[in-house]
C-alpha cells in the first residue's frame, strides 16, 4: 500500500501542505497548529480500496482537526465510518455536546457528513485507521431512524464487543479474501455498525448473517495467528472467540471445508515454507514449529496432502539428492 508522506517536504512547508492539500480537498477537514509548532510537524496516510469501501490509515503529530458545516458542504462524503486508534488516544467532541475518549485499541462509528472536532491527547499524535463505508450499501438494511455522529463502541452489549474485535480481524483476513467474500465482508461490517447504532433492529435476518459472516472472519484470524501451538483445537478455538464448539462448525459449514481441515492446511503450508527456507533443520523441528504435536501425525498428512514425504519435498525444492 504506497504511502504519502511531508518527509518530502521542506520542514517550513509541512504543515501548510498537510492542512490545504491532504486535510482539506482529501479528508475533508479543516486543520489547526500553533504557528510556533508547525516546523516540527510531521504526517504519514495511505489510501487502499477494500470492495466499496475505503481503508484510511494516518500517524501525524498532534494539531486540532474540526469537521465543519461548511467541510462537509464542500466535501460531502456520505459514508459510515468505523474509525480505531492505533496508538495514543484521541478526544472526540460532537455537534450533539457529547464528548468522548479513544483509547488505543478502541473503536468508533460515525457518519462523514455529521460535524465534529478532535485532537490527540498525547504526544503520540493522530495514529488511526478509518474504513469508509458509502451509505449507499447501508440504505437497503437500515429499518429504523438513529443518530450516526461520533460515537464510541463500547463493550457493555454483545454486538459492541463483537465490532470491536471483527474490524481488526477483518483488516487481518481482506488480503486472503476473494472479490465476492470482500464485498460481503465489507457489507457484514457496515450491517453490524448501523446494528450497534441502533438503525437495525437484533432481531433482523441480515444482521444476524452479518453477525454470522464477521464471526467466520475472526475465527479465521484468530486461527492464522496461532495455529502454530501444539494445543489449538477447534474446542479451545471455540473458547477463544467464546461460543460453543456446534456453533464453530456451523460457522465453516458453508465453505466447503471443516474447522479441523482449515487448521491442519495452514500447518501444512507454514511446514512446506519452513523445509524449503530452512534446509538445515530437522524434520521434527519444521514439524513442531508449525503446530504439529506428533511426528507421526505430520508425516502422515504431509505425504496425504502432497504425495511424498517432509525430506523428499525438501529435497525437490533444494534439487539435493
Amino acid at each position: 500500500m504506497p504511502i504519502w508522506s511531508t518527509d518530502a517536504l521542506p520542514p517550513a512547508e509541512r504543515f501548510a501542505y498537510w492542512r490545504e492539500v491532504r486535510a482539506k480537498h482529501l479528508f475533508g477537514v479543516s486543520a489547526e497548529l500553533e504557528v510556533d509548532q508547525r516546523a516540527a510537524f510531521r504526517g504519514e496516510f495511505s489510501a487502499e480500496p477494500l470492495a466499496a469501501a475505503t481503508l484510511v490509515e494516518m500517524h501525524a503529530s498532534p494539531y486540532w482537526v474540526r469537521r465543519t458545516g461548511e467541510d462537509i458542504s464542500r466535501a460531502p462524503g456520505n459514508s459510515v465510518c468505523i474509525y480505531q486508534q492505533l496508538g495514543g488516544a484521541a478526544w472526540f467532541g460532537t455537534s450533539r455536546k457529547t464528548e468522548f475518549t479513544v483509547a488505543a485499541g478502541a473503536v468508533a462509528t460515525s457518519h462523514t457528513d455529521l460535524p465534529y472536532a478532535t485532537r490527540p491527547t498525547t504526544e503520540a499524535g493522530f495514529h488511526l485507521r478509518i474504513l469508509k463505508i458509502p451509505f449507499t450499501i447501508c440504505v437497503p438494511f437500515v429499518r429504523r431512524d438513529g443518530d450516526l455522529s461520533p460515537q464510541l463502541v463500547g463493550n457493555e452489549r454483545r454486538l459492541s464487543s463483537l465490532l470491536s474485535a471483527c474490524f481488526p480481524a477483518f483488516l487481518n483476513q481482506a488480503a486472503t479474501l476473494t472479490e465476492a467474500d470482500l464485498d460481503a465482508a465489507v457489507v457484514a461490517l457496515a450491517q453490524i455498525a448501523l446494528g450497534v447504532r441502533g438503525l437495525l433492529a437484533p432481531t433482523d435476518e441480515a444482521l444476524r448473517l452479518a453477525v454470522r459472516q464477521v464471526r467466520l472472519i475472526q475465527a479465521r484470524d484468530l486461527i492464522s495467528q496461532n495455529f502454530r501451538r501444539g494445543d489449538l483445537t477447534p474446542a479451545r478455538i471455540a473458547a477463544m472467540l467464546e461460543i460453543s464448539v456446534r456453533q464453530l462448525h456451523l460457522l465453516f459449514e458453508p465453505t466447503g471445508t471443516t474447522v479441523a481441515r482449515h487448521l491442519t492446511a495452514l500447518r501444512l503450508a507454514h511446514a512446506q515454507a519452513l523445509l524449503a527456507e530452512a534446509p538445515a533443520r530437522p524434520v521434527s523441528g519444521v514439524a513442531f514449529a508449525s503446530g504439529f504435536d506428533s511426528l507421526a501425525t505430520f508425516y502422515r498428512l504431509f505425504r496425504n496432502a502432497f504425495g511424498m514425504a517432509p525430506i523428499e519435498y525438501r529435497q525437490s525444492v533444494s534439487g539435493v539428492r
